[in-house]
């Protein structure tokens, strides 16, 4: 089994104004540095286990035991997902000696977080993992967040980067919100499961790693403009994951697993990045603005990484840059570029366009204050191919 774990570990050394750090000239100059005067401080909460590779699932009930979680888990799935992981995971977690109970879930909804969050309080669980797909991880992530105890995430796909970061997408008053909560204590991806999951879901993080290109871009456009708080190292992060992707799409390919072990480790840095930057600005822009208008808008609307790698296909060229590479890249994935290949008509990519700027208003984007006009919208969606 491969593992991907970071490490990080920050030094901090005060020096004195005037006191000499030893003899030499060299010495006597670096002493009287003022460092006083420095007083940043930034908090980042990274998962504590990362655990990628082939039969993982195995690794849950020595991972939960090491980080001493407790005696009693709270399994969240669905009725699909409890039998391709979650009775692994139950079975491995009372080896440990760990009692379980589970929760099937139908659908991520604020109904359903509610449930998990009254069930762990009554039960006296004292940790969650969220087995399967992004609804039963969201669920259990804020479930969790709201009782106050660690969460675990055993993902089945690799469909987005929602599996490592601290955000979920909940069903909540009618529509799609997205929630923060707590970055996972652990992450525990199987890469045989996850290579046997429909390819799709695999596309779709993809397009959700890749639009990071897009949402990097309106960040350092909101610190230009906006004196927003941007971290270099975290877009830094957040571009090479995307960066990886499009120069390694060729070889993403259905049902083979090292495919699954890029993409897993792709969403990971992903992930990191965005608790690293305290917010899911390193990962999300208006090219997921896009995703979410066109949520509310369409019938039936496509996956949301699959809606982001559309988006960014457009963004990147309001952006004046090389939206042609993330075109490419998608269609060499196999993931939609498309209107038609997202199953929705022009009019709803179009007005998704229109409306975008309207959603997390305080993210300041390339769409700005104000949004495209409608011939705007249909100017963009044409020269784009999209429509």
């Amino acid at each position: 089994m491969r593992a991907f774990a970071h490490d990080l570990t920050i030094q901090v050394v005060r020096v004195k104004y005037g006191h000499p750090l030893g003899r030499g000239p060299e010495a006597t100059t670096i002493g009287t540095l003022d460092t006083e005067a420095f007083n940043k401080s930034k908090a980042m909460e990274l998962p504590r286990n990362i655990v990628i590779g082939h039969d993982a699932l195995h690794a849950v009930g020595e991972v939960c035991q090491s980080l001493k979680l407790g005696k009693k888990a709270l399994i969240v799935a669905d009725e699909n997902t409890l039998k391709i992981a979650g009775k692994t995971v139950e079975k491995e977690l009372t080896a440990r000696k760990i009692r379980t109970s589970e929760f099937l879930i139908p659908d991520a909804t604020w109904e359903e977080v509610r449930d998990g969050e009254e069930r762990i309080r009554k039960g006296a669980f004292e940790f969650a993992l969220g087995v399967g797909g992004g609804r039963s991880i969201d669920v259990a992530k804020c479930a969790s967040f709201n009782a106050g105890v660690p969460f675990v995430s055993v993902p089945t796909a690799a469909s987005h980067d929602g599996v490592v970061s601290s955000r979920a997408s909940i069903q909540k008053d009618g529509e799609k919100v997205s929630i923060g909560a707590a970055t996972p204590i652990a992450v525990i991806m199987d890469t045989g499961v996850i290579a046997e999951s429909p390819f799709r879901l695999l596309a779709s993080g993809c397009g959700d790693i890749i639009s990071n290109l897009a949402a990097v871009k309106d960040w350092a456009l909101a610190r230009n403009l906006r004196n927003e708080y941007f971290s270099s190292y975290a877009a830094a992060l957040s571009e090479l994951a995307a960066r990886l992707v499009i120069e390694n799409a060729s070889t993403i390919k259905p049902r083979l697993e090292e495919s699954a072990w890029f993409v897993c480790k792709a969403l990971v840095s992903s992930g990191v990045a965005m608790s690293i930057a305290g917010s899911s600005r390193p990962a999300s822009g208006s090219e997921h603005k896009f995703s979410h208008a066109l949520d509310r808008i369409a019938k039936k609307p496509a996956l949301h990484g699959e809606q982001c790698g559309v988006g960014t296909i457009m963004m990147m060229y309001l952006h004046s840059a090389n939206w042609q590479e993330v075109r490419d890249a998608l269609l060499a994935i196999g993931a939609p570029t498309t209107a038609r290949a997202l199953g929705v008509t022009d009019d709803e990519v179009v007005q998704a366009l229109v409306h975008a700027h309207e959603v997390n208003k305080e993210r300041y984007t390339i769409l700005g204050d104000e949004g495209l006009t409608l011939e705007a919208a249909e100017r963009l969606a044409k020269i784009t191919k999209v429509i």
